[in-house]
């Protein structure tokens, strides 16, 4: 402890003859005493008082003096020699010889009876100075008796009795708390404990971490109570001050600052905490408490003793001990820099006053304060500070701290002397303490207060020895050494200081009165101030000491215990001691009482019940939740894990994914509150979030985050307080639930989202981390098809318009497995199953099976694949040709599992009523038994429970309800049950996974083994009739055959009927391929539509069928679906082309995306039908602006012709014409109130407008140029406008006045906005610089100089700090607000950039340019993090969403589209524009966009409708090449949109997608068919089977322009941008040639019919024939002078014809490579081709022009016209007879090269035909072409007699909703805006003009018959008019449209009539 000084009589003050008597007296003394260490004190102070006299002698230079000097040295060396202290006898006789006498050698000593005394007589000192005049004090072997026996030895500190502690255990009381946690953190080993007890304890405890942490949370939970405790009184002071020093650092600080909290804020002053503070300090640890720490406290109790002034005495005496323990543990520290104004010098300036108290107390209290600031170091220089205290003094405090550190207390000692020398001689005055007895009464008397004299004796300007010595006590008498104490308090040289007797005695009372201490110690320490008392010799006469001993004294006689005894019986012997005066003396001290400041006895009591008791009646939690971790741990099992990868969302490529335990570690570190985890079904998302759970519980700490798995579709709604509902399942009462919730945090794994059938936000429906609710964070999953656009509302903390809450949501998408993540799975699997097969049998089937590689991606899949595999693949089968689909993996698995069931069952020891039971299953066939149970199981979860997976059943609350046909204890039902795929826990059952249910109520619906079986029964029974068999297998072709014989009628009972599955993705995916493998299965669901026309209840059925087969790829074109009712129904993407939809119930159906041309809805119930697109606006003058309010409710168009258009985004209708502008409106703003709109104008104006009114408020007049750009403040008390005249204004709203002109900038102002204070206004201008203005006074604050061209755009960070500007310079700028410094140069684009905007949290920064991109950038970083390209021209507007999810850009390319700001991937692309798109914007409340086109329309999109459950498998963007495969069976086609898709030619179905880097230029198939090249950036080689990427070849340096394939073998060539080809070898990737000598681009490459050469073509106007072994070139083809447009091969092989810009068509010889021109045309030729036979050449050119040519005569056989626009590609039919060519007009045409007449005409599609393929199979022809629009079609091609037909066969969508030409009228329900939008789609309201064709069509076709009739007869009059008839029928049944079918037929029918009569 640190405590101010009382010094003793200072030697400098008495005269020579005095310093002399005083050194003669402790000599004397000295001599006379028989104990020893009071001799060698007595000598010390013989030396000390010889100061003066040697100082004296020093400055007289007097030798005698120096003689009798030395004789003194002599003299106490002889007498410390003959006491046994040789060393300290040494030193005197050194010092003996210093000044002149002779050293006494070693050995040697003399022995005299009394030592020499000195005298300041001129030569001789003969007698000593006369003693004091009081009555001398008895000594002799009574007082060095009394000494010698008190602190005899050193004691063990006190300690606490130890209370056996059993874990988990209560405690008793808080010390026994304390105890236990000393005991942890001590360094001793249990062994080295004396208390068996404790050392038992420890050493049970060292093993059990729990119980450590347990008691280390009793601790917290004390301190925590504490904080909550209002009272905060004595008693609980003491409770936390006895933890305080066992207390983890964490807590320590915290009680620090509850402390320091409660005196900063208690009105007046907390003695009980003030005290607790000082407690806590003084016993804290080291580090505990840093400098800062103290320094603030310290700052804090200086604040309060200033404030505390006028306050009691002891509130200033309690003030001043804080203080004071404050200042020790501050010198402790070495506390540094000590602000002297702030602190140190007021504190020492106001302890210096507390000198004139008149408490004593206080007064030596205020004392110690100072002298413990002393010792704290100041803020001065080292210099300044060396300028008041002399060497030995610095030498002393650095001794001294040494010495205390290291318990050396000789050397502590020795410390103190240096300190005490140093003192001596200084130059202050200091009076002289009255210390006599008399002249203290007479104080008294005179009326001057007793302890006055004390003040005198006060220092609080220098250090002193005194408060070193006292810490030092402090320290030994805690460690309970007595023995040293005892030293140190005699030999000190500060001993006979009052200040340090006075702290002695105080410290002398206190073990007295302490308990703690032992009997002997305690009387010790009473005897020991009674001999201070006594013996006036040793201690001296200090009347102040003598008056505190009393009162200690006095004190402790009046405590309790066995110690008053002994302190009474002393007093009563001291009032005896002494003479008459002394005796009277001390009758004053006893009159004077014990003081008003009692001793400070140990700690007062704690309260019952105390902090802890309270804590402990806390339920105890830690022990349930071990025994759930242990219980979740042993759940986990053995099961094979792979880590699975995610990426970051929906949208994103599934190559840029991440481990997900990574992402889950950083939510779990970062302020995220609801992870969101998305995954197809069986995409591992409940196994990963069972391996998060025991990742979790595996690194649980006690009082860590608690991981609680909660199974959503177990709990009954979980959208309401779903924590306490999951704590009650696993056991936790109610007590320990409100614990948890109180004071835990979980995270919550929540799985199941969508099994749960939710749709609340559980976040915000259970109030998480909201005040007084539970704290968690949240990981939630689902299934990605369960969800919608908007999906994020439901996961996402707070209100989803509030931007600073998504911060708090993340999402991840399980992504497939990796080819490594499956050869792991398989190596794991084989390892912890150990199957029929290893590893590298399942690996080799994994790489042939083609289908098998797609499925195995998914985990669960994964899974049952290695199950049935062994049981699917027979040895030596053909794996390539072995199809395996999702539906055929779940046949076989549970077949798989139900004989593995069955034969487990077999081996079991049954009961005799459950073995029975278990072989009449078997007789009825076990499997499908249990086939049945799973089916009917899964039907009734479907229909009792709406899907919900969990069954709970209880026996008799249950015994009548349908649980009971399933659950009941029948042996039968419990046998099927054990063998099913199910899992019990506890009364709740559900299937292995959720895909099993789904799998069986899809086996209820169509079971093909149910059929299968009907047709066996029908087939047999068919056999008995006609005695002749017709059973085939299952397998069969014939089996459609014998399915037809069963009449289809379809079971109303089917869950088909009464459940819609529209929205169930994954049990349509099931049916989906129940349709692709049975017909039969198709045909029913064609049954229920077909029902449905005239019977409502097949409604649902109809609906889920119609739905089931447009998933299946099944058009609906042409078909009769006249009434049929599918309400609900999802016909999104669906093919219907004129499809007859008359009287059809199509309520609530998606048709997002159909396509319904020609399509004839008549009188159609279409209330709440969803097509996600809005009618557009149109205009009758070009838009100049476009803007919503801010509360979304209108949107409000700018025009050129002045006028404002306000629309109401509700109904879309018109709420104001705006007029008073003279010209165009160029900008719009509302306030954000929404109810007004500033609008600037090319009229030099501004206005402000009413929107309640419609109303001009003010026109605004003072520009003198055209007004480019207004804004209005966030506050709406100004606008602000800026003009071409270079200025820009503010104006008051209120006066419409303007109130600031900003002039500056040098050219025209094009932008103005306000921060989103409303303190700034930045501007930007043509003269390449922005300019930042204060709104106020119009002062220009910073003018952004960087740019080097104009500023076209401006925004703020929504935090204002920032501003982002964007220039045509190409350079986007990032300029901080405060400074006007540039953060950030953004370069990238490589054209102007036109506008900027900062995302809504500011952390991106999105910008548009003419490069044709869009910008993402960190904001943070100034880094580019996207470049979204897509858009094909300028770029001139880009938008956030408000949710900063997504963007919306405008391009001058026509279209709209969205990005997705985290991954840069383009979502949708928005068509229907016809001009320029220039600004786009966003509706701050919905998912909707509005852009503005040169085209005078306002397009609407609803992006965030309600989304479909599939996606068009078409293409998005630009076809560019379709090829058939060799065998005709699959057509591929390449796009712009980054995709290769496989077509199935039969049904349409896209079965693969291959998806590239970039836009897929060009496609080939190998002449196997088994591989696909694709050029992109790369060439890439693709398996054609597996859709599987084998080679990704980057050789070329640029873009692929072509790739081929010779007509045999494997090589590969490929043409580049780069000017070279190279020939690769397809199976191994590697590149064999590199053909150059190309100086331009190569644009194509084909090879030679018989494979040994390529031609390539090139922009260089040459061709070159190259040999393909050598890679040489042959023949360089010279003769065009224009790039060449198109080449082909004869079919001989022997010539080439080429095509140019140059206008002409020539004709080369390929073994010559000579050429010549076969024909000029006016027009460049695109495309020509040579016919089959060689004979023909068919040129098709830019003017549209076909023309073909005889190649023999060179002569022009036919020139077909036709085309309005350029041809673009051009063939010949495989027979040569039809030449087909396609065009940009948006037509196929087909001509007859016989007479050169146009057969056919495929048109009316939007967008220009860009590729064709010809495929003959079956003898079928087929014509495919893909478009600009992203379509593929499909058409059959019949040629009869010169005749072509052609019939639509299938077309694939791309997305985009086309009603052109279908029949509106009469429709029911349907919205005006919906009509509206038909309407504006090519709706026909009236007769469409193609039903007017096809009535023309039915005239010729009923002529058509009759003649067919007639010629019958004439031509064969042997036929039969039977015959005749047949052939008329089939003719009729070939007639496409049902309705001409209907009425041909009747037409035949009447023939036959009239033939007849």
């Amino acid at each position: 402890m640190v405590f101010g000084s009382i010094i003793a009589s200072p030697r400098g003050n008495l005269s020579l003859q005095q310093t002399l008597d005083l050194a003669n007296l402790y000599l004397e003394n000295a001599s006379k005493s028989k104990d020893p260490d009071i001799t060698l004190v007595l000598c010390h102070d013989t030396e000390v008082s010889l100061t003066h006299v040697k100082k004296a002698a020093k400055v007289n230079d007097d030798e005698s003096m120096h003689e009798r000097i030395a004789t003194v040295y002599v003299s106490l060396g002889n007498l410390l020699d003959s006491n046994g202290h040789r060393d300290e006898a040494q030193a005197f006789y050194k010092k003996s010889g210093k000044w002149g006498g002779r050293a006494q050698k070693s050995g040697q000593s003399a022995h005299p009876s009394r030592p020499t005394s000195v005298s300041s007589t001129d030569t001789t000192i003969h007698k000593p100075l006369p003693r004091p005049s009081v009555s001398p004090l008895k000594q002799g072997s009574n007082t060095a008796t009394a000494l010698r026996n008190v602190f005899p030895t050193n004691v063990r500190p006190p300690t606490m009795v130890f209370s056996p502690l059993e874990p988990d255990s209560r405690l008793n009381d808080t010390p026994q708390l304390a105890c236990c946690l000393a005991l942890l953190q001590s360094s001793y080993q249990p062994d080295d404990l004396i208390d068996p007890i404790a050392r038992n304890w420890l050493r049970s405890t060292k093993n059990e971490p729990d119980e450590q942490e347990r008691l280390k949370t009793l601790a917290t939970d004390v301190v925590r109570a504490f904080k909550r405790d209002e009272f905060k009184n004595a008693k609980s002071v003491t409770e936390v001050v006895y933890l305080a020093p066992v207390l983890e650092n964490d807590d320590f600080r915290y009680l620090l600052k509850e402390f320091y909290m409660g005196i900063d804020q208690s009105g007046l002053l907390d003695i009980h905490q003030l005290e607790g503070l000082a407690r806590v300090i003084q016993g804290a640890d080291p580090g505990y408490i840093d400098a800062d720490d103290l320094a603030k406290v310290l700052s804090l109790l200086s604040t309060r003793l200033s404030d505390t002034h006028q306050q009691s005495a002891n509130h200033l005496y309690q003030l001043t001990v804080a203080v004071s323990h404050v200042l020790d543990a501050m010198a402790d520290a070495d506390v540094k820099g000590l602000d002297r104004e702030k602190i140190h010098e007021p504190l020492s300036v106001y302890l210096d006053e507390l000198k004139e108290s008149s408490d004593p107390y206080l007064v030596y209290q205020a004392a110690y304060a100072y002298q413990a600031l002393l010792c704290v170091p100041d803020n001065e220089s080292l210099w300044q500070a060396t300028l008041r205290r002399t060497g030995k003094v610095i030498q002393g405090v650095s001794g001294l701290v040494s010495a205390v550190k290291g318990l050396d207390l000789n050397g502590f000692i020795k410390g103190l002397e240096n300190i005490q020398q140093g003192l001596i001689g200084a130059a202050e005055v200091v009076h002289l303490v009255k210390s006599a007895y008399g002249e203290a009464i007479s104080f008294t008397q005179s009326g001057q207060g007793f302890f006055e004299c004390l003040k005198e004796g006060l220092s609080f300007s220098r250090k002193c020895a005194w408060y070193s010595a006292l810490r030092g006590a402090d320290t030994l008498i805690r460690d309970g050494q007595f023995a040293e104490l005892k030293k140190l308090i005699c030999e000190a040289p500060c001993r006979r200081d009052p200040a340090f007797q006075w702290g002695v005695c105080q410290r002398l009372g206190v073990i007295a009165a302490d308990s703690k201490w032992d009997t002997e110690t305690r009387q010790g320490a009473i005897t020991f101030l009674g001999e201070i008392y006594r013996d006036d010799v040793v201690w001296g006469h200090q009347s102040n000491v003598k008056q505190w001993i009393v009162s200690i004294l006095m004190q402790l006689s009046s405590i309790p215990g066995g110690e008053n005894q002994a302190a009474e019986t002393l007093l009563q012997e001291l009032g005896k001691e002494g003479d008459a005066t002394k005796q009277a003396f001390y009758r004053l001290c006893r009159e004077n009482g014990s003081g008003s400041h009692p001793l400070k006895i140990g700690l007062p009591p704690m309260g019952s019940p105390s902090l802890l008791d309270h804590v402990q009646e806390r339920p105890d939690v830690e022990g349930n939740l071990r025994q759930l971790r242990r219980q979740r741990l042993k759940e986990r099992g053995k099961f094979v894990y792979i880590p699975p990868q995610a990426k970051a969302n929906l949208q994103a490529r599934d190559e840029a994914r991440l481990p997900l335990m990574e992402m889950l570690d950083a939510f779990l570190s970062s302020d995220q509150k609801v992870f969101l985890l998305l995954g197809d079904s069986g995409a591992g998302k409940s196994t990963f979030n069972r391996e998060l759970e025991c990742h979790l519980w595996q690194s649980y700490k006690k009082g860590g985050v608690i991981p609680l798995h909660i199974n959503l579709p177990a709990l009954d709604r979980p959208e309401h307080d779903m924590i306490a509902k999951q704590l009650r399942r696993v056991e936790f009462t109610e007590p320990q639930i409100r614990e948890l919730k109180a004071h835990r945090k979980f995270l919550l794994i929540c799985d199941g989202y969508d099994e749960s059938q939710q749709n609340h936000n559980l976040y915000t429906s259970n109030r998480l981390n909201q005040s007084g609710e539970w704290n968690a964070k949240m990981v939630i999953s689902c299934r990605s098809e369960y969800l919608g656009v908007d999906y994020r509302d439901r996961f996402q903390p707070g209100d989803r318009n509030r931007q600073p809450e998504s911060g708090l949501f993340q999402e991840a998408v399980i992504t497939p497995f990796s080819v490594g993540q499956v050869q792991d799975y398989i190596t794991q699997y084989v390892s912890v199953y150990r199957p029929l097969w290893e590893v590298d049998e399942y690996k080799k089937s994994l790489d042939v099976i083609p289908s098998l590689k797609e499925l195995v991606k998914n985990p669960f899949l994964m899974s049952l694949s290695l199950e049935v595999l062994p049981r699917m693949v027979d040895p030596g089968q053909d794996l390539s040709t072995t199809q395996i689909s999702r539906m055929a993996l779940y046949d076989q698995f549970i077949e798989h599992w139900l004989e593995r069931g069955k034969r487990r069952l077999g081996e079991k020891n049954l009961s005799p009523q459950a073995r029975s039971a278990f072989e009449s299953l078997i007789d009825e066939g076990f499997t499908r038994n249990g086939i049945d149970y799973l089916k009917k199981l899964s039907a009734a979860i479907y229909k009792e429970q709406g899907g919900q997976p969990i069954v709970t059943y209880s026996r008799y609350k249950d015994e009548n309800s349908w649980k009971q046909s399933f659950f009941s204890r029948e042996e039968e039902k419990q046998i099927l049950r054990e063998v099913c795929p199910l899992i019990r826990s506890g009364n709740q059952h559900r299937f292995i996974h959720r895909s099993m249910l789904e799998y069986g109520v899809s086996l209820a619906i169509f079971d093909p083994q149910d059929w299968k079986e009907r047709i066996v029964a029908e087939s047999s029974a068919t056999y008995k009739r006609n005695g002749r068999p017709v059973m085939r297998s299952y397998r069969d072709d014939g089996e459609d055959e014998a399915s037809a014989m069963i009449e289809q009628e379809p079971d109303f009972n089917s869950p088909i009927v009464w459940r819609s599955f529209v929205n169930e993705s994954s049990v349509l995916q099931f049916l989906e391929e129940r349709v692709h493998q049975d017909k039969l299965f198709e045909k029913q669901l064609f049954g229920y539509i077909e029902r449905s026309k005239t019977d409502d209840k097949w409604c649902v059925a109809s609906a889920n069928a119609i739905t089931i087969l447009i998933r299946a790829g099944v058009q609906f074109n042409s078909t009769d679906l006249r009434g049929i009712q599918i309400p609900y129904a999802d016909l999104s993407y669906g093919m219907f082309e004129s499809a007859q939809l008359q009287g059809a119930d199509l309520r609530q159906v998606d048709l997002r995306g159909a396509w319904l041309r020609k399509a004839d809805l008549s009188d159609a119930q279409m209330a709440g039908v969803q097509f996600g697109e809005l009618p557009y606006l149109e205009q009758e003058c070009k838009i100049f602006s476009c803007v919503y309010s801010p509360d979304g409710k209108s949107l409000a168009v700018g025009l050129e012709d002045g006028k404002m258009i306000v629309y109401s985004t509700s109904s879309w209708e018109t709420l104001w014409i705006l007029e008073g502008h003279s010209d165009g409106v160029n900008s719009i703003t509302y306030s954000s109130d929404s109810n007004q709109i500033v609008t600037g104008s090319d009229d030099k104006t501004a206005r402000l407008w009413d929107i309640q009114t419609g109303n001009c408020i003010y026109n605004l007049n003072g520009h003198d140029s055209r007004v480019a750009s207004v804004a209005y403040s966030p506050q709406g008390d100004q606008v602000a406008s800026a003009s071409d005249d270079t200025t820009a204004k503010v104006w008051s709203v209120q006066t419409g006045k303007c109130c600031l002109t900003l002039n500056g900038h040098t050219d025209r102002v094009l932008g103005v906005i306000y921060s989103p204070k409303g303190n700034q206004i930045a501007s930007n201008s043509d003269d390449c610089t922005v300019r930042l203005w204060d709104t106020e006074a119009g002062k220009c604050l910073h003018v952004l100089r960087g740019h080097s061209k104009g500023v076209m755009s401006v925004a703020y960070s929504a935090q204002g700090d920032q501003v982002a500007s964007a220039s045509y310079d190409r350079t986007v700028g990032l300029w901080d607000v405060v400074t006007g410094d540039c953060r950030h140069i953004l370069t990238g684009h490589e054209g102007r950039v036109f506008t900027v905007m900062f995302s809504p949290n500011g952390s991106q920064l999105a910008t548009s340019s003419a490069d044709a991109s869009v910008g993402l950038w960190d904001v943070e970083r100034g880094v580019r993090l996207h470049t979204l390209r897509g858009h094909n021209e300028w770029v001139r507007s880009v938008v956030y969403s408000p949710q900063g999810d997504l963007i919306a850009s405008a391009s001058h390319d026509k279209t709209v589209r969205l990005w997705d700001t985290e991954t840069g991937v383009c979502r949708q692309t928005l068509t229907g524009h016809s001009h320029k798109v220039f600004r786009v914007v966003f509706s701050p409340k919905e998912y909707q966009v509005a852009s503005i086109s040169y085209d005078m329309t306002v397009r609407l999109w609803n992006v965030g409708a309600r989304m479909s459950q599939h996606f068009s498998r078409g293409h998005n963007d630009t076809v560019r090449q379709v090829k058939s495969s060799p065998k005709g069976d699959f057509i591929a086609t390449c796009s712009d949109d980054y995709t290769v898709r496989i077509w199935d030619v039969e049904t349409g179905v896209c079965r693969q997608i291959l998806r590239g880097y970039s836009s897929v230029y060009c496609v080939a198939y190998s002449p196997q068919g088994d591989q696909i090249a694709t050029g992109s950036n790369i060439v890439q080689l693709w398996n054609a089977r597996t859709g599987t990427c084998t080679h990704s070849l980057t050789a070329h340096n640029y873009h692929i322009n072509a790739v081929a394939y010779p007509p045999h073998g494997y090589q590969l060539a490929s043409a580049s941008y780069d000017r070279t080809v190279r020939l690769w070898d397809g199976r191994s990737g590697e590149c064999s040639h590199v053909l150059t000598g190309h100086t331009k681009s190569v644009t194509g490459v084909m090879y030679s019919p018989s494979g040994n050469q390529v031609v390539t073509s090139s922009v260089d106007s040459t061709l070159r024939i190259w040999d393909v072994d050598t890679g040489i070139c042959n023949h360089i083809l010279t003769g065009h002078t224009d790039e060449i447009l198109s080449a082909a091969y004869s079919l001989q092989g022997d010539h080439i014809v080429s095509s140019s810009k140059d206008t002409a068509v020539r004709v080369w010889n390929v073994s010559t490579g000579e050429g010549c021109e076969l024909f000029e045309y006016n027009k460049p030729v695109q495309t020509l081709a040579y016919s089959p036979r060689g004979n023909q050449i068919a040129c098709g050119d830019t003017r549209g022009s076909v023309q073909v040519w005889a190649t023999e005569a060179r002569t022009c056989l036919w020139n077909l016209t036709g085309h309005t626009g350029e041809v673009n590609k051009i063939l010949y039919s495989s027979q040569g007879d039809v030449v087909i060519s396609a065009s940009d007009d948006e037509s196929v045409r087909l001509w007859d090269v016989t007479s050169g007449q146009c057969h056919a005409v495929i048109q009316g599609y939007k967008g220009s035909i860009m590729d064709i393929a010809w495929i003959e199979s079956s003898g079928i022809n087929y014509l495919v072409a893909g478009c600009l629009d992203g379509f593929v079609g499909m058409w059959q091609v019949r040629i009869d007699d010169h005749q072509s037909q052609v019939s639509l066969r299938w077309m694939s969508t791309n997305g985009k909703l086309d009603v052109e030409e279908a029949t509106v009228q009469g429709l029911q329900g349907l919205s005006p805006l919906d009509m509206q939008l038909l309407k504006q789609r090519g709706a026909a309201v009236g007769e469409p003009a193609h039903r007017l064709r096809e009535a023309s069509k039915k005239v010729t076709a009923m002529t058509s018959a009759v003649s067919t009739l007639k010629d019958g007869v004439v031509k064969d009059p042997d036929m039969t008019v039977h015959m005749m008839v047949e052939q008329l029928q089939q003719r009729v049944e070939q007639v496409q449209d049902p309705l001409f079918r209907n009425i041909l037929s009747g037409f035949v029918r009447d023939i036959i009539s009239v033939w007849n009569s």
